[in-house]
């Protein structure tokens, strides 16, 4: 297995458990669990911070970009140019409407 591999890999599963993280947050608003609820958002909220941190780019793409001169959208992980290039615009959008939503419960 050779280094970007292996990143490639370990980048998509990250992606995937914050895929479904978010995804937990709407199955937990759904069932009225508002701990579920306010426990998700604060796992998801730590990669947000993360992202903030780096001016919106994940510390893995910088590893990878010594690993490969490509840098199209998927260079750095196992998922298709066009949901690669989209990732932030889509989930971002679904987690404020997550937190907007939860934060409406509360009041």
């Amino acid at each position: 297995m050779t280094a970007l591999f292996a990143l490639k890999l370990n980048h998509t599963i990250i992606w995937a458990f914050f895929v479904v993280a978010i995804a937990a947050i709407w199955f937990f608003a759904a069932t009225g669990d508002l701990t579920g609820e306010s426990c998700t958002i604060g796992v998801v909220m730590i990669e947000v911070a993360g992202l903030a941190l780096t001016q919106g780019r994940c510390p893995l793409s910088g590893v990878a970009e010594r690993l490969t001169p490509d840098r199209g959208a998927s260079f750095d992980i196992f998922l298709p140019e066009r949901l690669a290039g989209r990732t932030k615009p889509i989930f971002g959008r679904l987690f404020l409407g997550e937190v907007l939503f939860t934060v409406l419960r509360w009041f």
